[in-house]
């Protein structure tokens, strides 16, 4: 069961929609062509708004279509109607075009377009964002794993062509096909783990975890505030995590549940000190400035991790979307208020799950 939405636009000269006997003959052919379309529909109100229209009809299976012309000649179209999970959509891609089409001709219009319907209430959610708000739509065809932990809603869907893939909050983490995520994080073709000691903060799906643990690294500590997501991962999203979630300790790793600053603030006063620290935490925020509250989460896990680094270690965290420079450029800005200089590189790579190039920083003190 799901609600589809239909959004269809084109545009007339703008004195159809001024003219009131044009108007008028506009609204006929729309109706007319709709009911073709469709089928038989009811008005239900109609009205002038801002010298435009607006008119709203019902129709077969609780159709609702509401129609507004604008004074400059834009005309939208949305139609929305239930489909239970037995039955033919009312209009897919291909027949909404033909009614666009329609309409294009009947109204003598100059242009027109169709958006692939929208498909939402159903069992699950195939709509995500991109970093930068526009919406993607996944092949989803199953909810694999749901539950709410007390930090964040987690979700694990299965696409198919991107295999289990990890939601949080409604935002896609990671896909079984996102291993070039983790290894562009490692910088795995420049980076020597032998022998050194590791701490990730975050991290809960378990795949960088993973793939340091086949480096050979002297120990790793992972520190991760919710255990939901980590069972949810070990059971399936095993190609990425492996079984290195099953249990919390190994003869070379450690799982430590909770808050990351908390235990960074025990480290730091026992004065332990590491090769690398992998950010794995919150995004780089969308935002104005670089002001509020996860930036200053930002800064302060920027501030404790640098205190826990070795003078020769590095800081590895990944950024945010490519199509994001200002955010991109205000972490920077942050990563310079750091004590002391540091060298900063950067890498970026394609993540099939995110549908585009993702930016990861690799920080050093000079």
């Amino acid at each position: 069961m799901e609600v589809h939405t239909v959004l269809l636009d084109f545009t007339v000269s703008s004195n159809v929609i001024s003219d009131v006997e044009k108007r008028s003959n506009l609204k006929t052919t729309i109706s007319n062509v709709l009911g073709e379309h469709i089928g038989s529909l009811k008005p239900l109100t109609e009205m002038n708004i801002d010298e435009g229209l607006l008119l709203l009809y019902t129709g077969v299976r609780g159709t609702l279509i509401t129609v507004r012309a604008y004074p400059k000649g834009l005309v939208t179209v949305n139609i929305e109607y239930y489909k239970g999970d037995n039955e033919e959509a009312l209009l897919n891609f291909e027949t909404a075009r033909d009614l666009e089409t329609a309409l294009l001709v009947a109204a003598a219009a100059t242009r027109s377009h169709t958006l692939v319907p929208i498909k939402r209430g159903g069992h699950y959610e195939r709509f995500y964002p991109t970093s930068d708000g526009r919406l993607l739509e996944y092949d989803i065809d199953k909810l694999v794993f749901e539950a709410r932990s007390p930090y964040q809603k987690v979700q694990i869907v299965h696409s198919k062509s991107l295999g289990n893939m990890l939601v949080l909050d409604e935002l896609q983490n990671m896909s079984e096909a996102d291993m070039i995520y983790t290894n562009t994080l490692m910088q795995c073709d420049k980076e020597n783990y032998t022998g050194k000691e590791i701490v990730i903060l975050g991290g809960g799906d378990g795949g960088l975890l993973w793939e340091l643990l086949k480096q050979n690294p002297q120990f790793v500590t992972m520190l991760e505030l919710d255990e939901v997501v980590m069972k949810a991962c070990s059971q399936h999203m095993r190609s990425i995590c492996g079984d290195c979630l099953d249990k919390m300790k190994g003869d070379n790793y450690e799982i430590i549940v909770g808050d990351c600053v908390k235990t960074l603030k025990h480290m730091i006063e026992e004065g332990r000190q590491f090769d690398y620290v992998f950010g794995d935490l919150t995004d780089i925020p969308i935002s104005p400035t670089p002001d509020g509250d996860a930036w200053n989460f930002i800064r302060l896990i920027l501030n404790s991790s640098f205190k826990v680094l070795k003078p020769t270690g590095k800081f590895m965290t990944h950024g945010n979307g490519a199509s994001c420079p200002d955010s991109l450029k205000m972490f920077e800005e942050v990563l310079s208020e750091l004590p002391g200089p540091v060298t900063i590189t950067k890498a970026q790579a394609y993540i099939p799950s995110f549908y585009e190039d993702w930016i990861f920083y690799q920080v050093s003190l000079k």
